[in-house]
């Protein structure tokens, strides 16, 4: 249980909503920022406005899937309000206070260093990645499915990168009946994907496996799908890049040859928010856990 436990919930979209059920189940404390316009009845749960004073005690403050944007500005769906995060709110934050969020851009990392304040970023996680690939899959399959006129079954498909979406995609594709070549740069994900099932090879060769392709899932984020690629592609085929913006595909020489390619990022939070918002829900409630346990606050 997370009794007596300060949490401080700024911002986010319906991905959140499991979040602040998860802590209040718990037991939590919990004070919510732009959420003004949501129906929901949490019991026990503090709507507050953003400001430094709300900060004083928390023992986390969790922002969104993106934590800020480049200026400071905290992304809402539940208010027409803009919440920016300054030095006056961390200034104020207890220096045992964890700043928790997805994945962070420069200017809260930049922010939290200067604070001297713990940044935990949950789509680093292995377990958290590792989860959010299975909707990331599905996202891409529906994807796939509408922005084509064949089944999945029996087409060719390449996935570039053996990570931990990468690899989710790759065996999902596999079990509805594709056929799946496999990108990799490493020995040892090569003899893995072999080890599997897939049609491995190494990445400098991507443009002379491109010749008879459906379709194409990318997880790479550096540009990987390039013009040399693209023009080796069929005109029927798609591409669905997965990576964190920008993604790694030429799109504007993919439009102008005429072929489909989508920069399809944060897919689990757009295609199951439920689902996603407990992924996020469970790690973070277990890394708050285990930090009030070390420091002696919980038995």
């Amino acid at each position: 249980m997370l009794t007596g436990v300060q949490v401080v919930l700024a911002g986010g979209d319906a991905r959140q909503l499991e979040v602040i059920r998860r802590l209040t189940e718990m037991d939590a404390s919990v004070t919510l920022v732009g959420f003004d316009r949501l129906d929901t009845p949490f019991s026990g749960v503090v709507k507050a406005e953003w400001s430094p004073d709300i900060l004083k005690q928390a023992d986390a403050l969790v922002l969104p899937a993106v934590g800020t944007d480049d200026d400071g500005i905290i992304s809402t769906l539940f208010t027409d309000q803009e919440l920016k995060l300054t030095d006056a709110h961390l200034a104020v934050v207890p220096k045992t206070c964890k700043v928790i969020t997805g994945m962070a851009k420069p200017f809260l990392r930049e922010l939290c260093e200067k604070y001297h304040l713990e940044l935990i970023e949950l789509f680093e996680r292995d377990d958290v990645a590792i989860y959010n690939s299975i909707p990331t899959a599905e996202g891409a399959l529906m994807m796939a499915i509408q922005n084509t006129d064949i089944t999945i079954h029996g087409s060719n498909c390449i996935v570039l990168g053996l990570g931990r979406t990468g690899l989710t995609m790759a065996r999902t594709l596999q079990a509805l009946g594709a056929r799946v070549k496999v990108g990799v740069r490493r020995d040892e994900a090569f003899a893995r994907a072999f080890e599997m099932g897939f049609e491995p090879f190494y990445m400098p060769e991507l443009a002379r496996q491109a010749g008879n392709i459906d379709l194409i899932f990318n997880t790479i984020p550096t540009m990987i799908v390039t013009a040399q690629v693209i023009a080796q592609l069929p005109l029927r085929a798609c591409i669905i890049d997965l990576a964190s913006k920008p993604g790694g595909t030429d799109f504007r020489f993919a439009e102008k040859r005429g072929i489909k390619a989508m920069l399809a990022p944060g897919l689990p939070g757009i295609v199951a928010p439920k689902t996603a918002g407990r992924i996020i829900a469970n790690s973070l409630t277990q890394i708050i856990l285990e930090d009030n346990r070390l420091r002696g606050n919980l038995p």
